[in-house]
């Protein structure tokens, strides 16, 4: 499928359709749990209420959602992809959270403006093909005053490093933006120096699994940009992409007692619309 357009532009439509797929196959949501402490410490830092209207965009299988749920806030949980909103309505049923789902691009928010006191997105929007577009959105459907709060994924962090990896085998589309960019200072002031005060605190989250090899089991089977990497590349390649995937492991792991206990750097951000 040609991801150009006879202009010679990159065609965003096919691309945003290819991540729609990846991130469609697997089974995220067994990982995506395990980074619900994320969801948790976002909720905090916009120092969240019970009484506010809250949007979690790219919301994936919901861990924001929830933490802002636990809080009594009046929650929408928004994702283009239909079965990770069903594993995040699972989660709230579970618990007993009246939770609105809706199906939505990040791109496109069916929302009108200044709907919400606070927009969320945890290592989702940061994904998203066009960057300033998704940020406008965001923007757009937050209220003066209030905060739009994101944890994106660093370059020169673990899971950063890991698409960098990955990109050496499974190059991306010509001219796309790296996603990690949204874990730098410089590209949220680009991004949103005009909407809104900045601040932004880096910090880790801990990926813990009993082995790299279990960290490699559970990624290669349900996380989706893993997944689809392996699948598109011949068996001589996927050796090699599987080799360096154990060095990045080994080299961001300190854990010494076999087991995997592997920091990765996020930025935490707070917007405050003007």
């Amino acid at each position: 499928m040609n991801i150009q357009t006879p202009s010679g532009a990159i065609d965003l439509a096919v691309v945003k359709g290819r991540q729609q797929i990846a991130w469609g196959s697997g089974d995220y949501a067994l990982i995506g749990t395990t980074l619900q402490i994320v969801g948790e410490s976002l909720c905090e830092a916009v120092d969240l209420r019970s009484n506010q209207h809250v949007l979690d965009v790219a919301a994936g299988n919901g861990n924001a959602t929830l933490a802002a749920a636990r809080r009594f806030a009046d929650v929408v949980s928004t994702d283009y992809v239909g079965a990770l909103l069903e594993r995040g309505r699972e989660r709230a049923k579970a618990d007993r959270f009246p939770v609105t789902f809706q199906e939505a691009d990040a791109e496109a928010l069916p929302f009108a403006d200044q709907s919400f006191d606070v927009v969320l997105s945890t290592f989702g929007v940061m994904f998203t093909p066009n960057q300033q577009q998704a940020a406008n959105e965001l923007a757009r459907v937050c209220r003066r005053g209030g905060k739009i709060g994101l944890a994106n994924w660093t370059p020169e962090g673990f899971v950063g490093q890991l698409f960098k990896t990955i990109g050496k085998y499974v190059p991306p589309a010509p001219g796309m933006k790296s996603p990690s960019l949204w874990g730098t200072r410089a590209h949220l002031d680009t991004l949103f120096g005009s909407k809104g005060s900045i601040a932004a605190e880096s910090k880790n989250f801990v990926f813990r699994y009993k082995s790299r090899e279990h960290w490699l089991e559970i990624f290669r089977g349900y996380y989706g940009p893993v997944l689809k990497a392996f699948a598109a590349i011949e068996p001589e390649a996927r050796d090699a992409l599987e080799a360096d995937i154990y060095a990045l492991l080994d080299a961001f792991n300190v854990a010494r007692d076999g087991t995997l206990v592997l920091p990765s750097e996020y930025l935490e951000v707070v917007i405050t619309k003007r």
